[in-house]
């Protein structure tokens, strides 16, 4: 099975491997500068496949235990999952997704490129390549950036997804402390 690699830094962090070096300071002037005022900065592209949000007909709950490196074990369960979206998502290169939520959990699929996943509240980045899969809990404010040379794919499937409007849930403060 493969794992994410993951990543935590706070001020003691030591330096960051070649290969991801060059790319932090996209991160930062993606999440950490205000957008000027003649333009917006690049984000990811999201184009929902299901014209309308799917609603179960059966009573159905939906729980996921998630046993992470360095988190124990988190179940998150919906004992009401309702609306069900399935978004195909692009991201470019060093794109940024701005801090956010979601109203559920999320099973993220990458299907190419390379997805590097940020919680806001430790600094932790966790890596996922084209091939592997994730569980966003919904619960915790976090960013994601394209993290490989090319483009970055996902395939995304939103549980307890609001009836009509947007998939996540944008967080009011837009300046973690991660670098």
């Amino acid at each position: 099975m493969t794992h994410p690699t993951q990543r935590t830094c706070d001020e003691d962090c030591p330096a960051r491997p070649a290969q991801h070096r060059r790319r932090a300071p996209l991160v930062g002037a993606a999440i950490l500068l205000p957008a000027s005022a003649d333009a917006a900065p690049p984000r990811p592209v999201v184009e929902e496949l299901t014209p309308l949000r799917g609603t179960f007909t059966d009573d159905v709950s939906v729980k996921f235990r998630i046993k992470a490196p360095h988190h124990g074990t988190q179940v998150v369960s919906l004992d009401s999952p309702s609306e069900v979206a399935v978004a195909r998502i692009t991201v470019q290169p060093g794109v940024a997704f701005p801090l956010h939520t979601h109203p559920g959990p999320v099973v993220v699929t990458v299907v190419e490129g390379e997805l590097t996943y940020v919680e806001a509240g430790t600094c932790e980045e966790r890596i996922y390549p084209a091939g592997t899969a994730f569980v966003d809990t919904g619960r915790d404010v976090h960013s994601a950036f394209g993290s490989s040379s090319g483009v970055t794919t996902l395939v995304a499937t939103f549980f307890g997804a609001p009836e009509k409007g947007p998939l996540t849930v944008p967080e009011a403060v837009q300046t973690p402390t991660c670098r």
